[in-house]
């Protein structure tokens, strides 16, 4: 089995977006900030932003990859 960083840093590549009910259901990741941010240490260029889910509009965290347009590949930081 992969590790969870791993399995994380490939959906998210794909295009995937991700949040941490998603990340718990597909991945069984209880802690998918900690995730990212291992990820983001080793400089995948994950980025963030709010949504709101639920009849309730909880604001929660999406995270996808930072795409740079035409080419598909990483953003310039």
């Amino acid at each position: 089995m992969k590790s969870q960083n791993k399995q994380i840093a490939a959906h998210l590549k794909r295009g995937h977006k991700l949040t941490a009910i998603e990340a718990l259901h597909e991945f069984g990741c209880l802690r998918l900030a900690a995730r990212i941010n291992d990820l983001k240490a080793q400089g995948f260029p994950i980025e963030s932003r709010t949504i709101c889910v639920g009849a309730e509009r909880k604001r929660v965290a999406q995270y996808y990859w930072a795409f740079s347009g035409r080419s598909g590949g990483w953003k310039a930081r």
